[in-house]
């Protein structure tokens, strides 16, 4: 073992080198990305399809006064508007988050921010407006059967179901919008009244907080110890122009983060798991950093982040939902009756209506009362969408716009019918925004995992979790969900097949349900083996480099190797078939080793593979017993996949959470 420490020892600097110029490839695919964000924003600038750049402030202030401005009403028109603003709407939160932190001011993501929460209450407001304009036209629109105003309009994004009581009979009690199969029951003192109900379903959560709509990857910190700083005391400098350059380009692979207090929160990890010290501090401000920090969100204010962890604190009422634990899912549905308005009245070949300042009035129910009276529930019929994974019986909770949080009270006798019309039928004492949420770790910690190479720059991962099995190809500077099996059945078949960037395939997948994506608060709901930040990272980056020819997976035995070190199966792979003969290694970070045992063994042991040596990197660890073709896949590898791979392996955290 001495020899083999020398031995390792004497090569370590030509190793590191050999490392470093391999770790170009970030450097090279975060320049590939700045250059392309400031290609896309050229042709934003340079394009003239009559749609603002929703990134100048100018564009997007005249682009909404012109449409409040707008007086037709028609829903159908609205509708159709409202495809735009939402793209509009994704085009900003899609740059909030894949602009690193060095190319965008604090100035213009507040300026986005605003801007998104500006298009939303406009949005809102146009469908309100066109829910007024149809109702005044309600007496024209009379259902034969029932000589009350029934209609369903679908979008892509949105579902209006709305009907107005013209008739007033007392018995009237349950409709049903059979288009959508959402229902409602009334009570007495409603069926009289001159009101209607609408149920708006918008497939987006433009309720909930804009941090939660806004999450990027929480970026994992690689932190100072003792021995850190003595293992970089016995390596070899690194060449000054090396060095100078890793100062310069100091946000690859992950970009500099700020947290509250103004530090920097998250380094290079290059630059980081290279130096490991940073030569301006003092070993004693170095091991004040000895823990993982989690990092806040890159959309989300310092400030703001602040505030809300100490409200986050203060949570006493077991009513509010804990939005790090569950998370809207299926869109949201705002359920309101309204006044009815004065009808049009035809006159020869005019038509008149009374017009109201107000706008669209809300009915109120329960009535303003005494306290203690009582009034009768309103019953909902909600048809779930096929689009969205509900694994288990969904939490139902309301907005309550005040605390500005989704509440629990107020709704009961709750149905959830999971057959082959998925439904859920609950009671309400008011009339409520509602959303179903679902605990966002429900799939992890996942069951196993597997990367493996299918041909050149293109690759499989697959995540197998306790419900689905998630298959994601990656391709270049892309990825595809190309399946998820729940059941031994492919679902969500609506979002499969589509070549995508990794930040995409985030919103995609936890929009339909599917959420295999660690967030900054996970690890408090999760049952996890913690690993040591600066062996999870390097792992990350060195499996990403040499990905294009060796297959990776779970093995059992990581969660018995301690905090330290991580344990995963290794297989040199140039085939797209199926991964047979595996082998076991071992990695700190800072030290790799190949181990004798294997998955099927009894017990765990560090002991090393007969005749095989240990490395400072997986790299060499591999290279070892690798073929020449192998290695040749792996230096002629793109910067992009490189770049794609890691990213997903830093987004799902596979080492920690499995």
């Amino acid at each position: 073992m001495e020899k083999l420490k020398a031995k390792d020892q004497e090569r370590r600097e030509a190793e590191l080198a050999e490392l470093h110029s391999l770790e170009q490839k970030f450097l090279s695919a975060q320049q590939w990305k700045t250059d392309y964000r400031a290609q896309a924003k050229w042709e934003r600038y340079l394009s003239c399809d009559g749609s603002p750049d929703p990134t100048v402030l100018q564009e997007i202030n005249t682009f909404m006064s012109l449409w409040r401005e707008d007086q037709n009403e028609d829903i159908q028109l609205v509708m159709e508007k409202g495809e735009q603003v939402l793209n509009l709407i994704e085009k900003l939160q899609f740059i909030l988050l894949d602009t690193p932190r060095n190319e965008i001011t604090e100035k213009e993501t507040v300026q986005y921010q605003e801007s998104i929460l500006e298009l939303q209450n406009l949005l809102h407001q146009k469908y309100n407006g066109a829910t007024e304009h149809l109702l005044k036209t309600a007496n024209m629109h009379e259902d034969s059967d029932t000589g009350n105003m029934q209609a369903v309009m679908k979008g892509k994004n949105v579902t209006f179901c709305i009907w107005a009581n013209l008739k007033k009979k007392v018995r009237f009690k349950h409709h049903m919008f059979y288009d959508t199969q959402h229902g409602f029951d009334l009570p007495k003192s409603l069926a009289v009244s001159s009101v209607a109900v609408r149920i708006l379903h918008t497939h987006y959560d433009h309720v909930s907080p804009l941090w939660l709509q806004c999450q990027s990857v929480p970026q994992l910190e690689v932190l100072d110890s003792k021995e850190l700083i003595q293992n970089s005391k016995d390596n070899a400098e690194e060449p000054e122009e090396e060095e100078k350059k890793a100062r310069e380009e100091p946000n690859t692979p992950a970009e500099e983060e700020t947290c509250s207090d103004g530090r920097k929160s998250a380094i290079s990890l290059t630059e980081k798991c290279n130096s490991i010290a940073d030569r301006n501090e003092t070993e004693e401000e170095i091991e004040k950093k000895s823990e993982i920090l989690d990092i806040t969100s890159q959309v989300q204010d310092p400030l703001m982040q602040e505030e809300t962890n100490e409200k986050e604190e203060a949570i006493t009422d077991e009513n509010i939902v804990n939005l790090q634990q569950f998370v809207p899912v299926g869109g949201v549905y705002h359920i309101d009756v309204l006044q009815l308005p004065p009808q049009v009245k035809h006159f020869k070949d005019w038509s008149m209506v009374e017009l109201l300042d107000g706008g669209l009035e809300a009915y109120p129910y329960p009535p303003e009362e005494a306290e203690d009276a009582t009034h009768p529930p309103i019953q909902i019929t909600l048809r779930l969408s096929d689009n969205v994974m509900y694994f288990e019986d969904p939490v139902i909770a309301r907005w309550d716009p005040t605390g500005q949080q989704w509440r629990t009270d107020g709704i009961s006798n709750i149905t959830y019918e999971t057959q082959e019309k998925k439904s859920i039928t609950l009671e309400m004492g008011a009339f409520y925004t509602i959303a179903l949420l679902q605990d966002a770790h429900l799939n992890m910690p996942y069951r196993a995992w597997e990367l493996r190479p299918t041909g050149m720059d293109e690759a499989l991962l697959i995540v197998t979790t306790v419900f689905a099995t998630i298959q994601i190809q990656i391709k270049g500077n892309q990825c595809m969900l190309s399946s998820v099996v729940v059941e031994e059945k492919d679902v969500l078949s609506h979002i499969t097949g589509k070549w995508i960037s990794p930040i995409v395939l985030r919103a995609v997948l936890k929009k339909a349900g599917v959420n295999i994506f660690p967030g900054e608060y996970s690890h408090k709901y999760v049952s996890v083996s913690k690993k040591a930040p600066l062996a999870e990272v390097r792992a990350y980056q060195q499996m990403a480099l040499v990905a294009s020819a060796f297959a990776f997976a779970w093995s059992k035995w990581n969660v018995e190797a301690g905090q330290e070190q991580v344990v995963f199966k290794v297989s040199e792979h140039l085939k797209a078939d199926s991964v047979k003969d595996w082998s076991l290694y071992m990695f700190n970070g800072q030290k790799a080793q190949k181990l004798k045992i294997t998955e099927t063994s009894e017990a765990f042991s560090e002991e090393l593979e007969e005749n095989s040596e240990f490395h400072s990197t997986l790299y060499h660890t591999l290279k070892d017993a690798a073929s020449k073709e192998a290695i040749d896949k792996v230096e002629t590898a793109s910067f992009l996949f490189v770049d794609v791979v890691y990213q997903l392996l830093l987004a799902t955290r596979v080492l920690t959470y499995s």
